[in-house]
């Protein structure tokens, strides 16, 4: 099984990059992982909503281009399902045993994801009802598929 996480914006603080870069070696041994990020369309300040729909849908089209149709794709949304950190080991090792090839985590910006977007994945998946800026989401999400597989493993890490 392969993974993509893709990131809509780009993550600019270094304590940031430098635990996302560490959670993407630690994955290797485990997984193949792709990390892509900068997909974001800029919007001004005080952009109107017709402004927002607008850049989600571009998001949304350079989001898709990455995506394949085979893949499976785990979108995270405030409004998705909380789960503790052994049902995501449970259910990124069912996907393993469904012999998936791929599966991509799709994390959105600051407005949020495109609805064809949240069309497309065949889960949705919310950390917490607190709002969370997306560069933070993507190293969340990483230790948490790096948890995952120590889980799926039996091997020491998560208490």
């Amino acid at each position: 099984m392969r993974l993509l996480v893709i990131s809509v914006g780009k993550v600019r603080e270094s304590y940031l990059n430098a635990g996302i870069k560490d959670f993407l070696t630690r994955l290797r041994p485990y997984v193949s992982v792709e990390y892509i990020e900068g997909l974001e369309q800029k919007t001004q300040p005080r952009s109107s909503p017709a402004q927002i729909t607008s850049a989600l849908e571009k998001e949304g089209q350079r989001i898709l281009s990455c995506i394949r149709e085979g893949d499976y794709v785990v979108a995270l949304d405030s409004r998705g399902e909380s789960m503790t950190s052994e049902v995501l080991a449970h259910r990124i090792g069912e996907l393993m045993n469904q012999g998936k090839s791929r599966v991509v985590f799709v994390v959105g910006g600051s407005h949020g994801l495109a609805p064809d977007i949240l069309k497309r994945a065949q889960a949705v998946l919310s950390f917490s009802l607190l709002t969370f800026p997306h560069q933070l989401a993507v190293l969340m999400l990483l230790e948490q598929i790096y948890r995952s597989f120590k889980i799926i493993r039996g091997e020491p890490y998560h208490k």
